[in-house]
């Protein structure tokens, strides 16, 4: 076999408007050839169940080799795909620079986009992708106490399976009482800009908020706030936002993205030219600024700008302490703590940042960090479908057997889905966490912050 790249992988723009990316023959055709070449190699066969799914359909053939699947049977690759780049970005030889240009994911996503523009995907699938219309009854007082509720019960569960495709078993995240956007406005005055290897951490603060904080764990966002209120960082909630589009783009409906990038870039533009740092606490939400958008809008300068001011809030606030304005008055030990580093936290190539913040909170008060490095399986709506979620608790076993060492006293993840996923998989196991908590709240709780 030919020797895999040694060079970063790199990305090119996707030429989404091209009439030849919908091309469903051209596009078979690449994933023969692309196919192939993972047939050959199969490093990433446990990284998720598209290559599982297609080494199995490879090794049933009568030669075992990929010419003999039929090309009906590569939906069945295509569907297992989340989109979560770790193929791309932590195991693949062959990606750009490499000759073979291979780019596993946005192959999917193209292949995802014609069987959405082709109607093959249902509508429970795109309402659960709805992230805007599901918060739509967030805050609303009685009713969110009533959705709760109801949504709590069997019968509802069994409804939600029948209807929607949620799988009666799989966590699912509760309304707030409160969105987070509500009534929160700008405090205190401009901060410090310092210089950095080149660039700048700008002394202020943008807070996209993001679907899931907005309308389901606005405490997390309020403990963002309280971090940037103890460091002396002036904040303001983005004037206005809708879904980045991630979950819009795991489904191929790349007009919906357009929709999303058509609403949130002018805002976002503003601010990166004001020179705010534009935070977003959801990892798959920083993602799609920092990386998706820009490729799929590569020629749109606002969005590139976007892109150089967005920031992971421990990207953000690791940058702030090498300049020497993090405060450190650490007060409260965490003890033993298991921290989960979700995907798409792992491919913004920003390293271990908030292993970073853990490590300089030890520094000052008790912590027994064990730092766990896979994919938890949620992926978001995959974790919750009925036909998905079995795999999801599957693929996220070794992730919650590794999160369970040492009886942590706190659990987290980045990502506050792949949190609650791992929190569940864990007492089904019969290793229950004895209290989950986002690694912002644990931060805040290291502060003595109430």
């Amino acid at each position: 076999m030919r020797e895999g790249n040694l060079e970063a992988p790199t990305r090119h723009p996707i030429d989404w408007k091209s009439p030849d990316f919908y091309d469903e023959g051209k596009a078979l055709a690449e994933m023969e050839r692309v196919f192939d070449i993972c047939h050959g190699c199969r490093r990433c066969v446990s990284l998720c169940q598209s290559f599982p799914n297609l080494f199995d359909l490879v090794d049933a053939t009568a030669d075992g080799e990929v010419h003999g699947v039929k090309k009906e049977a590569y939906w069945s690759v295509v569907d297992q795909c989340y989109l979560c780049d770790l193929c791309y970005m932590t195991k693949c030889p062959y990606t750009p620079p490499h000759p073979w240009q291979l780019d596993f994911p946005h192959l999917m996503l193209r292949a995802k986009a014609i069987k959405h523009r082709k109607g093959q995907v249902s509508a429970r699938e795109k309402l659960l992708a709805s992230t805007d219309v599901h918060g739509s009854f967030a805050g609303i007082p009685i009713v969110v106490q009533a959705v709760n509720a109801v949504n709590g019960t069997k019968a509802a569960r069994q409804l939600m399976d029948s209807q929607l495709g949620v799988h009666p078993d799989a966590w699912m995240p509760q309304m707030a009482q409160q969105r987070f956007r509500w009534g929160r406005l700008m405090t205190g005055k401009a901060g410090l800009s310092v210089a950095v290897n080149g660039q700048r951490t700008p002394g202020k603060v943008a807070i996209f908020a993001t679907c899931y904080m907005n309308y389901n764990e606005p405490g997390i966002g309020a403990d963002l706030v309280k971090l940037l209120d103890h460091n002396q960082i002036p904040y303001e909630i983005v004037e206005k936002e809708q879904c980045c589009g991630m979950p819009k783009l795991e489904l191929g409906d790349l007009e919906g993205v357009e929709r999303a990038w058509a609403a949130n870039i002018p805002v976002l533009a503003r601010y990166a030219r004001e020179g705010w740092a534009i935070v977003t606490p959801v990892p798959s939400c920083t993602l799609m600024f920092k990386q998706e958008l820009p490729l799929l809008f590569a020629g749109d300068a606002d969005t590139q700008l976007v892109r150089q001011a967005m920031f992971d809030p421990f990207e953000y606030f690791v940058s702030r302490h090498k300049d020497g304005l993090l405060k450190t008055d650490f007060k409260t030990a965490l003890g033993r703590v298991s921290y989960h580093i979700p995907c798409h936290g792992r491919v913004q190539n920003i390293g271990k940042k908030t292993e970073e913040m853990f490590k300089l909170i030890g520094q000052h008060v008790e912590v027994k960090l064990n730092t766990v490095e896979r994919c938890s399986g949620h992926a978001g709506t995959y974790g919750v479908k009925t036909a998905t979620h079995p795999v999801a608790m599957k693929i996220g076993k070794p992730v919650f057997k590794a999160m369970a060492k040492d009886a942590p006293d706190y659990i987290g993840s980045d990502c506050p889905m792949a949190g609650h996923h791992i929190a569940q998989g864990m007492q089904q196991a019969g290793t229950p966490a004895k209290a989950l908590q986002h690694p912002l709240s644990l931060v805040r709780i290291a502060y003595g912050l109430e």
